[in-house]
């Protein structure tokens, strides 16, 4: 037998298991238990202030004017969000296009109504009638085959629309594009080698799979929308905040119809929040953002990281 050999009456040394210990973040749960306080402080405050008059909010959150101003804002939300969607798209094309006019008119477009404050436009499409009294179709410097009144034409409701959906256009136009341009190019060049034309490519290959990066901002788009949507009140236009105004300058019940309106929104924007996580999740699956969103909210938040070997 070899020296180097061990004993055979010897049995080999086991190694001892290594224990892990996790880490723990003590400033996390500091700050937890801060934040409840706080929170605590704040929601007692609200709560048991009289001057809110609660039972007022509650008496007016479901009165029939409060009801059609809401409904007028969702109108206004989800058409001028289809404006915006739509236009978007054309204008995120253009932009894309080889074409050196298309190329430049969108632009133009995206550098005009992104650079002028959006009140400022509402007020234009509401006041159109004094720069073009009458608005027709016909042959240019030629004859006119139909004209209308523009006061009758663009109404409030009307004015509201141009105003909300093609500034919307502007800003839906850079996020398609950004969506479009994050698909790799040998994408396109594929389907090129298929005999795929350009609008079939964008409709089958590009578009899918862009949306990815398009829905995300698109949901928080509309959840803006939906509160953008109150500025109509400079051009008169009935909606949330319009119907509380009417509302607290005949019982001059200011701070609980405001809070109605509040309470509204923060309804709405909820809810319109858990249908765009919906989505995200549908066009995340396969990724590896999927698996974050899989897990739990307590495991975000209070997830210990990884261990220390002792």
């Amino acid at each position: 037998m070899s020296s180097n050999e061990a004993p055979p009456d010897e049995a080999p040394i086991e190694a001892e298991p290594i224990k892990a210990v996790p880490v723990r973040h003590y400033g996390r749960w500091v700050a937890g238990v801060v934040i409840l306080f706080l929170a605590f402080i704040m929601i007692r405050s609200v709560a048991t202030n009289s001057a809110l008059q609660w039972p007022v909010v509650g008496e007016y959150l479901f009165d029939a004017r409060i009801l059609r101003g809401l409904q007028n804002t969702l109108i206004l939300t989800v058409i001028s969000m289809l404006i915006g969607i739509v236009g978007g798209i054309l204008l995120a094309v253009m932009r894309l296009s080889p074409n050196p006019l298309m190329k430049g008119a969108a632009s133009i477009y995206i550098w005009l109504f992104r650079g002028t404050p959006l009140i400022t436009q509402l007020l234009f499409w509401n006041f159109l009638a004094l720069a073009y009294p009458r608005l027709g179709l016909g042959v240019p410097f030629g004859p006119e085959f139909v004209s209308w009144d523009t006061n009758q034409l663009i109404t409030q409701f009307t004015a509201s629309l141009l105003g909300l959906g093609l500034n919307e256009a502007a800003y839906m136009a850079e996020i398609v594009r950004s969506g479009i341009q994050s698909v790799d190019s040998g994408q396109r060049e594929a389907a090129s080698a298929l005999g795929m034309s350009q609008t079939k490519t964008l409709r089958r290959i590009i578009l899918p799979q862009a949306m990815r990066v398009i829905i995300p901002p698109t949901g928080n788009e509309t959840i803006s929308m939906l509160k953008t949507t109150s500025l109509v009140v400079v051009i008169g236009y009935f909606e949330l905040v319009v119907a509380a105004q009417t509302i607290y300058s005949q019982n001059y019940k200011t701070v609980p119809l405001l809070i109605v309106a509040a309470l509204w929104y923060l309804f709405l924007t909820s809810v319109l929040t858990l249908v765009q996580i919906q989505i995200e999740k549908r066009f995340a699956r396969g990724t590896s953002r999927d698996v974050v969103q899989r897990q739990g909210w307590a495991s975000r938040m209070f997830s210990r990281g990884g261990g220390n070997v002792t």
